[in-house]
């Protein structure tokens, strides 16, 4: 087991209802000008955006919104969204939705906090961030992990780009989770929500060599408990226990609990990241549609990592370990596609042109900077191959 350091500062309001304790939590923390960030007309039509001004108002907090965030959360908005936070004065900004309205809203908190800076500035390390702005969120979907996280992901537009930054300064000062708030998220989004949970904790796991025993025990619970109540939630909406796991799931998935003693190696994020830059799809659904690929291209180089993760969670009985990853890997695809999520980009909906695979394995390779991969050195030229072998349907 490798050296690290273990920090999570947010504070956790989990529970029926716990949006109206925003009001008073931001109060208790010294916060009196807040900034509410917000995405499309669904916490609107819920009547959940009024609930939690309702107990800003109430503790005598004074506060503006901002709506708009969309999935795949655009630099450029969250800058706009920046000058009407320092306009406001704000000293405190309120992320109520999921990752792309969190992220947004970190990306404020760091703007608001340092005049005269770009996110670009930030996000390239141009200018190192050195202090923010406080953040907290109600979260409203299962998925990104962004409540607890030290990351956050923002695409910029003009400069084709799609890429994270992770800085303690992204910790949430709290998390208010309400699980009764998923039973409106539309199942796809509920099914990209799971496959995203699932590939933060893969994305940690599927690393050789290093003995970790309780860390990869945590995450191999998490990852069947996620399966089990991804079934359950995508057949009934309403059932409140499986909605509580699988939020709890995203939670753990991405707060660093799931890497102590290994790190994390987001390679196949990079893969999906350049897919939503390039065809602006859904984040969960490309990561399911390059995973196959990936994991195909890089097993007989870790066959004792993949079998056991067939075994302990998905009950593989295999003995031989290479049989036991192909079964794994298999049974990972078989279940993103029982859950409506694309193994394949023909899936996504595109067959890439020559000139797109290019695109896609330099974006996901930084221009040809990058080396992905803790199980072997994954390059240009390979990350280029993957995307090759991930574009085409199979049976």
């Amino acid at each position: 087991m490798n050296n690290f350091m273990y920090y999570t500062p947010t504070r956790v309001i989990f529970g029926r209802d716990t949006e109206a304790e925003a009001g008073q939590t931001i109060a208790a923390e010294g916060g009196s000008r807040v900034f509410v960030v917000y995405g499309g007309g669904s916490v609107v039509r819920s009547g959940l955006l009024d609930r939690v001004t309702k107990s800003i108002e109430e503790a005598g907090l004074a506060f503006e919104t901002f709506g708009g965030v969309k999935p795949n959360p655009t630099a450029e908005h969250a800058e706009e969204g920046r000058a009407k936070a320092e306009a406001f004065g704000a000293d405190y900004i309120l992320g109520v939705g999921g990752g792309s309205v969190i992220d947004t809203s970190k990306a404020i908190a760091h703007g608001v906090a340092n005049p005269g800076v770009s996110l670009w500035e930030i996000w390239s390390k141009k200018v190192p961030l050195s202090k923010s702005t406080p953040v907290s969120a109600v979260l409203t979907i299962a998925a990104a992990g962004s409540e607890m996280s030290d990351s956050a992901v923002l695409t910029f537009v003009e400069r084709g780009f799609k890429g994270g930054i992770n800085t303690e300064f992204n910790r949430c000062r709290f998390a208010i989770m309400n699980p009764a708030l998923l039973a409106t998220v539309p199942k796809y989004q509920l099914a990209a929500g799971v496959t995203d949970i699932m590939m933060h904790t893969m994305e940690r796991y599927f690393i050789p060599g290093i003995s970790c025993e309780m860390t990869d025990e945590i995450a191999e619970g998490l990852l069947r408990t996620v399966v089990k109540n991804g079934r359950l939630i995508l057949k009934d909406p309403e059932n409140y226990d499986a909605m509580a796991e699988v939020m709890w799931c995203s939670s753990l998935s991405h707060n660093n609990l799931t890497e102590c003693g290994r790190g994390k190696d987001f390679s196949v994020h990079k893969f999906g990241h350049a897919l939503s830059a390039l065809y602006d799809y859904t984040h969960g659904a490309t990561l399911a549609a390059v995973w196959r690929a990936w994991a195909e291209y890089l097993y007989e180089d870790a066959p004792e990592r993949f079998a056991r993760y067939a075994r302990k969670v998905w009950g593989t009985a295999e003995e031989d370990d290479l049989k036991a990853a192909e079964e794994g890997i298999a049974k990972t695809a078989a279940f993103f596609s029982e859950i409506g999520m694309p193994t394949s980009i023909e899936e996504l909906g595109v067959i890439p042109s020559e000139e797109e695979l290019d695109k896609l394995a330099e974006l996901a390779s930084a221009k040809k900077t990058l080396t992905l991969t803790r199980i072997k050195p994954v390059r240009y030229a390979e990350i280029r191959e993957i995307y090759v072998n991930a574009v085409k349907k199979r049976g």
